[in-house]
Formats: structure tokens, sequence, C-alpha cells
């Protein structure tokens, strides 16, 4: 039956009446605490996140300490060492798998039907979309943090205050590198295809970047990759956690994170738009009768 109005008797409120700022709120608490959950019950993914770069740090830096010098270049006063010089680039590393993994559960709940469950939800998709990224960063900067105590006994320091002034920058650079998993998660049907995706991503962006030497020497060595590193988003992910560190703002790169993310997530939103949620139902619908 349906009312004057034309829609069904006992229907859901519709998405156009809003909701109240408690009401969001609740939303985005769930979907940062379901988020946790996933996190805590997977605990080789923790110990696989703080592996990886204390293996470059631990090995790869000790190696090349002696073959790659650092010279004294901002935001650095002084000679460093290139287990310091490196740090910032394996926290951007951490967030970059950090995000990347979190946008592959994307894929394995679309896959698992689960997503359907989110998407239907008569808050607003973007809102949806934004909470489940900002869940994904705060999971990405406990990572960042257990690496960085660890490397504090490494002797790998900074200022003290600086371990608090990175935090800004740790979430804007978490909020791109997640914007462009969660953008690749809505290019990508199946869960095999992102997985090899995400080689083809995460090691071209880290590596074509300032977070093992610096964009100097790249220029000396390769005039061609030193133009791929400058329009390389991740470089100046890196830069901004650099900065950060010893309490200085990376104006550049701050414009150009904010900048990349404002576009990646819009992508990622306008992927994950309605018209194709409604027809993912419909043929669920259909194949289900």
């Amino acid at each position: 039956m349906t009312d004057a109005a034309g829609t069904f008797a006992g229907s859901p409120p519709e998405r156009s009446r809003g909701f109240t700022p408690v009401q969001y709120l609740v939303c985005l608490k769930g979907i940062l605490l379901r988020e946790w959950l996933r996190y805590l019950s997977q605990k080789e993914r923790f110990v696989s996140s703080l592996v990886r770069p204390l293996l470059w740090l631990f090995i790869f830096a000790a190696g090349f300490r002696q073959v790659l010098g650092v010279s004294i270049i901002p935001p650095y006063e002084t000679y460093v060492l290139y287990e310091v010089y490196i740090t910032p680039g394996l926290c951007g590393m951490i967030l970059l798998f950090s995000g990347m993994q979190s946008s592959l559960s994307m894929v394995y709940d679309r896959e698992m039907g689960n997503m359907r469950i989110l998407l239907v939800s008569p808050f607003p998709r973007w809102y949806l979309l934004v909470s489940k990224l900002l869940a994904g960063v705060a999971v990405s900067l406990l990572q960042v943090y257990a690496f960085l105590a660890i490397a504090w006994f490494w002797d790998v320091k900074a200022p003290l205050e600086g371990y608090l002034l990175i935090l800004p920058a740790l979430f804007f650079s978490g909020l791109m590198l997640g914007a462009l998993g969660m953008l690749l998660s809505s290019l990508v049907k199946q869960l095999e295809n992102f997985a090899g995706i995400m080689n083809f991503v995460i090691f071209p962006m880290y590596f074509a970047s300032s977070a093992l030497y610096p964009l100097w020497r790249v220029q000396e060595a390769s005039p061609l990759l030193y133009k791929i590193c400058i329009l390389n988003p991740f470089t100046y992910a890196v830069e901004l956690i650099r900065f950060a560190f010893y309490g200085r703002i990376e104006w550049t790169s701050l414009a150009v994170v904010l900048a990349v993310t404002l576009a990646l997530l819009g992508g990622a939103i306008l992927a994950y738009n309605p018209a194709r949620g409604l027809t993912v139902r419909k043929q669920d619908m259909g194949g289900s009768q």
C-alpha cells in the first residue's frame, strides 16, 4: 500500500530527511569499531606491517650507510645517518601498505556481500566511504607509531616534540594513500586482480620518490627519474612527514597532498555511485530467485 505521496507504507525514512549530528557520530563509531575489531582479530597483519619497514631499517639501511651518505639538506641542520633519512619514507611505506590492505578488505567485503549491507545504509554514501577511510587511517597511525617506538631503540631518533608534530602529516598522508586504495578497489572486480594491481602501484610509488634517496641525487643520476619523482604524490607525503619531524611545514607538499586527496576521494565516491550499487542489488536479487 502507498500513502498520498506515493511511497510504500512502513518504508524506512528517506535519505532527504537528514540525520542529527549524534546519529552521524554513531554511524562513524560503528564503522571505526568494526575496523578495529577486524584488525585486532588479524594479529599477523600487525606483525607484517612492522616486519617490512624494520627489515629496510635494520638490513638495507645498515648495508648502504657507507655508500649513500646524506649531505646537509632541509630540514636537517647537520649531517644525518642514512637510517634517520629513510625513516619518514618508511612511515610512508606503512601508510601506503595499510591503505592498500584496507581497500583490499573492501574488495573482499564486496565479494562476500558485506559491502552491500554498508552501502544500502540510509546514510549518505560519501559519508560512509569517508568513515571507512578514517577507520583505515586510524589503524595505520597505530602501526606507524609502533614502528617509531621500535626504531627509537635502534637509535633512530627525532626531537621528542616531533613525534607529536608528525601526527597531522601522517593523518593527511594516510588519507591520500587510503583514498588511492579506495579508488582502486572501486575499479577492480575480483580480489585476485586487486592483489596484482597493488604491486604495480605500491613499488613504483615507493621507489620513484624521495623515500630512499634525496631528489638532488636522483637528478644527478637520471633527470627523467627526477621528473617522475616530482610528479609522484608519494614524494610529497614523505617530505611532509620529514619536515614535520622537525616542527616545520613544507607548504608545497601539504598543498599537493590535500589536492590529491580530494581528487582521489572524489573519484572513489563517484565510482561507488548509487546506480552501481542498485545494479549490484538487482543482480543479487535476480540470482537468488
